[in-house]
């Protein structure tokens, strides 16, 4: 988790940020997609501390984006597999790296390129409509409430409300108020009096 978590964030990008938000997370996914699984395998390709990586990998496992499969006894050594949670990181890691390719990379040109197995051709992501199968550009894409945007609440309590006649009428000119606020004042005294202080 992040250290700042977001809590008062009612969104799904702030959410997924909790699980693969940290530096090296999504790197780490990264490195799974590309075959490695092992401890020492990320700790090698990504130069880190070993607190640092077993710190993330815990994590990622804790939130279900991979799971430990043991590989060895005596010592105990495990492999890091994606879940079918973890693989559905696939698209967005994707279309980060498009990005990235489009907007960061160097003269050379994009460092990796994603290709389908079978045919050979270039992957890209992209938007598509799932009502008319059409691809979407970004400018026509609106992003509207969900069904969880709003979660249920409980019913609102009846409101006492005390019609007044004047703004800056005074509290002992209601009825039975003065008489009210006396009763209140001897109930807190009473409480006060029987309250139970600890050591």
């Amino acid at each position: 988790m992040l250290a700042r978590t977001y809590d008062d964030q009612l969104c799904s990008i702030a959410r997924a940020l909790e699980v693969v938000g940290e530096r090296w997370s999504l790197l780490l996914v990264r490195d799974a997609f590309l075959g490695r699984s092992r401890f020492e395998q990320f700790q090698t390709s990504l130069g880190i501390g070993r607190n640092v990586l077993t710190n993330r990998l815990s994590r990622l496992v804790e939130a279900g984006v991979f799971e430990r499969i043991r590989y060895q006894q005596h010592p105990d050594r495990f492999d890091y597999r994606l879940t079918p949670m973890g693989r559905q990181l696939l698209v967005p890691l994707l279309a980060l790296m498009h990005w990235g390719d489009d907007h960061l990379a160097g003269p050379a040109g994009p460092p990796r390129l994603a290709q389908h197995a079978e045919c050979g051709g270039e992957l890209r992501t992209a938007l598509i409509c799932q009502q008319c199968q059409s691809p979407v550009p970004a400018h026509q894409v609106t992003v509207v409430p969900g069904p969880g945007r709003h979660p249920p609440t409980s019913p609102a309590r009846p409101e006492l409300r005390v019609e007044t006649s004047t703004a800056s009428a005074s509290a002992d000119s209601f009825p039975g108020r003065g008489e009210l606020a006396q009763t209140r004042a001897k109930d807190a005294n009473a409480s006060e009096d029987n309250m139970d202080v600890g050591p």
